[in-house]
Formats: C-alpha cells, sequence, structure tokens
C-alpha cells in the first residue's frame, strides 16, 4: 500500500485543487481536441498486443437483460475511460498506455475473453441490467481470485441492486464469498486522497433538470452503498458503488463548470483512490 507522509499528501491535494481549476478553464478546448463525442463508440475488443506493462483501464462489454435495472454496458463510453486515465497519470506518477493517437490506450472485453487477465481492474457499469451465463461467470471468478479487481459502478434502487447481486452471485456465491459496506475508515478511502464518504452523483442530465438534486430513484436511492467482496486475505476484489454514478463525474468533467466542481472534483478523488488501491493490494 502506498503510504505518504501528511505534508506530502497536502502538496498533492494543492496541486489536484490546481488541476481542477485549470481543466475547467480549457474544458471546451480539451473536448473538442479529442473529438469524442457521447454517441462515438469503438467497439473493438482488447488483443494481447493492446499490453505493453502500462496502465489500461479495462471496461467490460457485457449482456443486458430487459428483466433488469438501466441501460447497457456501453454508458460513459469512452469518455470516462479516457478521462480517468489521463487523471490518474497526472495525479500519481503511473505510466498509462497510449494509443498511437497520444490518447489513452482504453480497452474493451468480455468476459470470456483470455485478454481480460492482463487488466489491472476492470469497470462494468449499469450492472443492474447484467446477464452472465456460466462461461462468463466461471471466468469472472477466475480472475478475481488470481487477483483481479473489479468496479461495478452506476446502478440505482433496490430492484438494480437485488438484480446485479443474483448475477454476481452466479461468480462468487454467498456462502464462500459475502457482501460487506465499506466504511470511511477502510484504507481505500485514504489511498491517496482523503475520501470521508462516498459522494452521491448523478447524471449530468438529472442534476440539471432538477435543479441539483443527487438521488435518481427518489427515495429508493436516498442513500449510496459502498459495498465490496473481499478475497481470503481481507482485501477488496469487487468494489460496488451503489446509488451513484462515478461514471459521469469523469466522462461530463468538460460539460458544465458547476457540474464539474460538484461532481467531479469528489468523483475522482474516490476514483484515483480506487484505483490506486487495486493496482497496490
Amino acid at each position: 500500500m502506498i503510504r505518504l507522509a501528511r505534508s506530502r499528501r497536502v502538496i498533492i491535494a494543492s496541486a489536484f485543487l490546481a488541476l481542477i481549476i485549470f481543466a475547467v478553464e480549457h474544458a471546451e478546448a480539451q473536448f473538442n481536441q479529442r473529438g469524442f463525442g457521447r454517441g462515438f463508440f469503438n467497439t473493438r475488443r482488447a488483443t494481447s498486443q493492446d499490453f505493453d506493462g502500462r496502465f489500461n483501464f479495462c471496461r467490460v462489454a457485457f449482456d443486458s437483460d430487459f428483466r433488469g435495472d438501466g441501460a447497457n454496458w456501453s454508458v460513459d463510453y469512452p469518455r470516462a475511460d479516457i478521462n480517468l486515465s489521463i487523471r490518474l497519470s497526472e495525479l500519481t506518477k503511473t505510466t498509462i498506455s497510449k494509443a498511437q493517437t497520444g490518447e489513452p490506450n482504453h480497452l474493451l472485453v468480455r468476459l470470456t475473453d483470455p485478454e481480460m487477465f492482463s487488466c489491472p481492474f476492470i469497470m462494468m457499469t449499469e450492472v443492474g441490467s447484467a446477464s452472465f451465463n456460466d462461461e462468463e461467470a466461471a471466468q469472472l471468478r477466475l480472475y478475481l481470485e488470481k487477483g483481479g479487481f473489479l468496479w461495478a459502478d452506476d446502478f440505482w434502487g433496490s430492484y438494480a441492486w437485488d438484480w446485479w447481486v443474483s448475477q454476481l452471485r452466479k461468480a462468487l456465491p454467498a456462502e464462500q464469498y459475502p457482501i460487506v459496506d465499506l466504511t470511511p475508515d477502510h484504507p481505500m478511502f485514504h489511498a491517496l486522497f482523503e475520501v470521508q464518504h462516498t459522494p452521491q452523483i448523478p447524471s449530468i442530465g438529472y442534476w440539471a433538470q432538477t435543479g441539483g438534486r443527487t438521488s435518481e430513484r427518489g427515495e429508493d436511492s436516498a442513500t449510496v452503498h459502498t459495498r465490496a467482496v473481499l478475497d481470503r486475505h481481507g482485501g477488496v476484489m469487487v468494489l460496488m458503488t451503489h446509488n451513484t454514478d462515478f461514471g459521469d463525474s469523469f466522462e461530463r468533467e468538460g460539460d458544465d463548470p458547476q457540474y464539474f466542481y460538484q461532481m467531479s472534483v469528489p468523483g475522482y478523488a474516490f476514483g484515483i483512490n480506487a484505483l490506486v488501491y487495486a493496482m497496490t493490494h
């Protein structure tokens, strides 16, 4: 685990604030330079040649079931993947893999792809609609038992939670892998930044249309849950952020300055902590 002296944390936090100000001032130019709109999709799957020993953001492309609750795997893609990779490289000493274009080499994998086992972590969004078959469940379990890290994010309300757990249990049976709540005293909350609580981050559309509300499902999603499945050593191997949408805080960092300050700043603090934890435990 990375341990930083208090003075160094203060320096890093100050640098983080300066970066935030810079990002807000240059958000529009940055977005135009990257040329990614919300509807842009590059669905090329990862190959073994994509891995060069540097950091890759790996997103899981999964099948959705209409009986679930939510959209599909592509929500927030690819801007969230790109932006979080960039911020990780700016705020830590992590070296990220880059494509020939100079952009972060973010990757898509299926749970059955052997390339998944080269991923430092895997991200799944809108997991309230996810559907795993037996092969996918077996491969996910193997990846996690070999030291992999899954972050499941952006699913809201009790029905979406129950549906996701029903799919996760195909890979990680309850009797062997209980789900626990993570509290702010857990090391992940302090891996780099001091995070006092998990923020509730709505989509920018919901936030704007409701005058700044954060609970997308009203009372049914009023409380943010930070839950985990632990490995046999007590380390987190599945992180689940329920009733919040970190993906939008990454994807939409350049769309609205107020949203950036209120949602992206705490979103990045939590997200960077999660990645640092995943790569050091």
